[in-house]
Parts: structure tokens; sequence; C-alpha cells
């Protein structure tokens, strides 16, 4: 299949004794493969698939990834094929499950699976068909800029009915919206690309109005397919995902009836809410190769919430960064919605089962992290592959005052300012390609800081430690660039696989296998516990600060760079 760029590894040896067996002796090792308790995790990123096997300490027994496509046709704009996802997928499950009987291991032995995704990417698809109507919205996607400039003026002038005939606008009404999503208007949120699809696309257009649509994020679709499709209609959507979706009433945990009139929305096109542990239904015998058949499906989780239960953050005051294509630091705040008065969002950290109380947490989106080390290597041509960049930038021992900051989609937390334009500046004719990937890592650290400078004003606590995992961690210098710009000590994983791992903890959860129980840590205990690397601060404080200085500068001048406007006044 076009566009498939694989990286598969396999980590467990053969059980002792074993010996590379000839095509004759296949049968015989067959039938002598061992029966163990794994759990599986499909993680569907941003850009790539993967599936991994975990056992109850968090070793990797074995796992494959690939990479989709991904398709930009214009400025802004970044979509994705959902039923490419879903492929891929099936095929990564397929490879790993074949590294699991190299390994010794019986296929049964994966006792269940956990799904994480990237979140707020917007699928809509078609009930009688079971196929999607357009492409996928990608979360990082800013076209929805004029869509946002529109219910920004519907709610300063009309506002929300918050209950009947009882109408909040104005400011009133910006803070009523918060109050029950937690969220602001962005192009971020899945509300904003769904209204855009049904406004620029006439057959998702034609779909809700005849009650053939149906809404969701990666994981709805993903589990919609697993299950069987169409035939069985299995429609639902996870409450740390549809906490990002503009549409969630965080307390209540149900979809509010105000913002689907709000932004338009007819109430048969959603998806049954469903908490983070349980079990949705059973993988279908024609999915996988067979592989998964009648394995049920216990856990699913927005991948950075997923990766906050994988760094076992799960209770008040601990908090984690996860650094892949985007970046985002999550500060569990317990059973209590804390509102950020600082540009975070307040969102829904998981809910460990049906009956389950949620547990909450204070977020900071950056949207742009690993890709713009991907952007170096795969546009700019600075660098081979996503490592280098590391080596790239150490050829400098400074920016050489150069800043770069990385709104190809605009800013996020804590500034929101979906007009921003990316920007280097501070450029002369001692600029060289080391300075300009010393200020890519620095970008990251610099946007990390912004964050949490916004939690110590909305917790009031100070931040000591941070605990990192993704892609960008394998850096030293970019963990080394972190600690010293944020002047916190970044403390580093052996396995890093904390999205994956995350919501194998759920499935298994869900199981009550190897009595694991989220709302008892302890139960965890055992649960990776190999070593980490602390990365502690050494640049000097006087430095720090004119850096940051310097930061902030930049940030002001990429701000506000392209407007949006209401199209539908236009017209």
């Amino acid at each position: 299949m076009s566009g498939i760029r694989r990286i598969s590894r396999f980590f467990n040896p053969s059980p002792s004794g074993s010996s590379n067996p000839t095509s004759k002796q296949q049968p015989k090792t067959a039938k002598t493969l061992k029966s163990g308790e794994f759990i599986g995790s499909l993680d569907c990123g941003t850009t790539s698939v993967r599936f991994m096997i975990f056992d109850k300490y968090a070793n990797i027994i074995a796992q494959h990834q690939l990479e989709f496509p991904q398709y930009f046709p214009n400025p802004g704009w970044h979509d994705h094929d959902a039923e490419e996802i879903q492929e891929h997928a099936d095929m990564c499950i397929q490879h790993a499950m074949k590294e699991l009987e190299k390994a010794g291991w019986t296929k049964e032995s994966v006792k269940v699976i956990g799904i994480t995704n990237q979140r707020e990417t917007t699928v809509a698809w078609s009930r009688k068909t079971g196929k999607p109507l357009c492409k996928a919205i990608v979360w990082t996607d800013s076209r929805t800029k004029n869509t946002v400039a529109h219910f920004e003026k519907k709610l300063e002038e009309t506002g929300i009915e918050v209950k009947p005939g009882e109408w909040k606008k104005g400011k009133d009404g910006v803070e009523a919206l918060r109050e029950i999503t937690g969220l602001p208007l962005s192009t971020y949120f899945s509300a904003i690309k769904l209204r855009w699809m049904i406004d620029h696309y006439p057959d998702v257009a034609a779909a809700h109005e005849s009650d053939d649509l149906l809404f969701g994020t990666i994981e709805s679709w993903v589990l919609y397919n697993l299950v069987g499709g169409q035939p069985t209609n299995l429609h639902v959507c996870e409450v740390t995902n549809a906490s990002r979706t503009l549409l969630l009433n965080t307390t209540t945990l149900q979809f509010e009836p105000c913002l689907l009139a709000f932004f338009g929305f007819r109430s048969s096109i959603l998806p049954k809410i469903v908490s983070s542990s349980e079990v949705y239904g059973h993988v279908s015998a024609d999915c996988c190769g067979g592989y998964l058949s009648g394995v049920p499906i216990g856990g699913l989780a927005g991948d950075q919430q997923a990766a906050l239960i994988g760094n076992k953050c799960l209770t008040a005051g601990e908090a984690k960064c996860t650094y892949g294509t985007g970046a985002f630091l999550l500060f569990c705040t317990g059973g209590e919605i804390v509102k950020s008065e600082h540009g975070l969002l307040s969102t829904i950290a998981y809910q460990a089962g049906p009956n389950a109380k949620p547990v909450y947490a204070l977020e900071g989106s950056i949207s742009v992290a690993g890709s713009a080390v991907k952007w170096l290597r795969d546009t700019m041509g600075f660098i081979k592959n996503a490592a280098d960049v590391n080596t790239l930038a150490a050829k400098e021992t400074d920016n050489g005052g150069v800043y770069f900051v990385t709104a190809f989609s605009g800013l996020l937390a804590p500034y929101w300012d979906s007009g921003a334009g990316g920007l280097i500046i501070g450029i002369s004719q001692y600029t060289n390609p080391a300075h300009i990937a010393r200020a890519t890592l620095e970008a990251n650290a610099f946007q990390t800081r912004a964050i949490i400078e916004s939690m110590k004003l909305d917790s009031g606590n100070d931040l000591r430690h941070l605990k990192v995992d993704g892609g960008m961690t394998n850096g030293e210098l970019a963990m080394s660039v972190l600690a010293d710009i944020g002047g916190f000590t970044v403390v580093r994983p052996e396995m890093r696989e904390s999205t994956a791992l995350g919501s194998a903890l759920l499935a298994g959860a869900a199981l009550k296998l190897f009595g694991w129980d989220l709302a008892d840590p302890k139960t965890l205990s055992e649960v990776n516990t190999k070593g980490t690397t602390e990365f502690k601060p050494s640049m000097a404080e006087d430095v720090r600060a004119k850096k940051w200085e310097g930061w902030q500068r930049a940030v002001e001048r990429s701000k506000g760079w392209e407007k949006g406007v209401d199209e539908k006044e236009e017209q």
C-alpha cells in the first residue's frame, strides 16, 4: 500500500531452549507456543499508528508501527483519510501479533486491548454505509478561523440559551461557554470542525439533514470498525475525547443541549458517552486477520490523558508533558474542576469506570513541537533524520539571537491566537542552520515554560519537577534546553511509551487484570519501575531571564497576523 512507512521492533527473545524452526518444523513449534497474559494497546497518533503488547510490568513484548499519509490541500488545512487510519491499524495489529507468536506466545495471550488516539480530529461518516463522507479534519487544522469568528459574533450578539428563556451573551456568554465545557471558542475543538464540514461539504450537509450523519473522534471511528462497522453500528465517544468537542458538559458528563442548539447540530449525530475503562465490545473476526477475534476492548482515552495515566499521575498535583507532533502538559487536579484564569483548559483526565467519578486536569496545549523538527527535515532539508536536530543544534552554544515562534496553525495555550503567524526573527548574516535548529528546540521549551507559568498562577504551586515522554524526549540536548529555559528539573523515564501504556492500564483495569485498580494507585506499583534520567538546569538566571524576555517580544510580533471574518455575514 502506498504511503506506508514501517517501523517494526521485536523486543522479547524466543523462549528459553527454542531455536529457529525450519519450514518443516513449524507445525511442531506452533503446538509449543506458551500461553501468557498480555494487554494490547492501539495507539492512533497524528502521523502514525502502532500496536504494542505489554506484560503486567509494562515490558514491551512486541510492537509494530506504520506512518500514514498526511494531506495539506491548502494553507492551514490538515486532512487525514479515516479509512487509511483504520487500514493501518489493522496491519499494525497483524504484524505485532505475528511478532508475538515468533516470541513464543499464543495469540490468545492477549486478553484485552485499549485504544488511545489523537484528540479533536473529527470524522463524519454515514450511518447507512459506514463510510466516511469526507476526509477527517485534523486537530492542527486552522481553516476554521472564519467559523470561529462567526460564533464569536453570535456569542457577542445573540448568546447562549443556558436555560429555557435565559440567555447569556457578550462576556457572560464567553464565561457560560467556559463554565459548561472548560474550553474557549477555538479552531482546535471538534464542534467547530464539524460545523465547517456541514457548511462546506454537501454530502455532510445532506447526511445531517436526513439523519444519516454519525459524528465522532478517532477512537469512535476505530472502535466502530473493530467491532464490525455498519452492521453493528456501535457509536460511542469516550469521555476525555468528548471533553474536547465543545459540546460536553464536564460536570454532568453529557452532551449539552444548549450547545447543540448554539452550533446548529441535530442530536441524532451524537455518539453515546462512555467511560475510559469498561468493556465496550469485542473485536470482530473479520478484522485484523482474525488475530484478535472475540478479544474485549476495555480502555479508551485521548492520547494526552492516556499519557497522564501511563505516567501514573493519578492524584492531584502530579504533572506530565508529552512531546510528540505537538506538546501537551497536564496537571492532575483530582475530583475538582479548577477554572483557569490564565489561559489553560479545564479538562477531564479520566473516568475509571461507568459508575466512577471523573478525575479532572488543567491542560496547556502546544500545537507544534515535533512537527517543527519534521518541517526542518522534510521541507527545509536541514537534517536527514528527526534525531539529527540535536546534533545540528549542538554545533552552536546559543541561538545567535534567533527566535522561532512555531505558530504554523496559530498559537494555543496560554495565548489562544488562531491568527498568529509562524515567525523566525533575529536573523542576520551571522545566522546559520545550527542557530535555527537550536531556536526550534528552544521554541518548544519557551512554550512549555509559558504554560507552567500559567499553572503556577492558577494552582499557587511552583513546579520543581516535570515528567516527560514522547519522541522529542529522546534528544539529550532537547531535554537540557528544556531544563535550562524552564528552570526546573526534567524527569525522563527509561520506558517512555506512556501513551500506549495508559490505554493498556485502562483496559487491564476494566477486567481487573493483575489486580489493577486506577482508584488505588498502589495496585500499579509494579508497573514501569525502570529507572529515570534527570536533567537539571545549568543556565545562569540572568541569561534565562533575558532569553525569556526575547521570546515574549517575538510572540507579540507573531500575534494577529491573520484575522478571521464571519463569512456568513459577508454572504
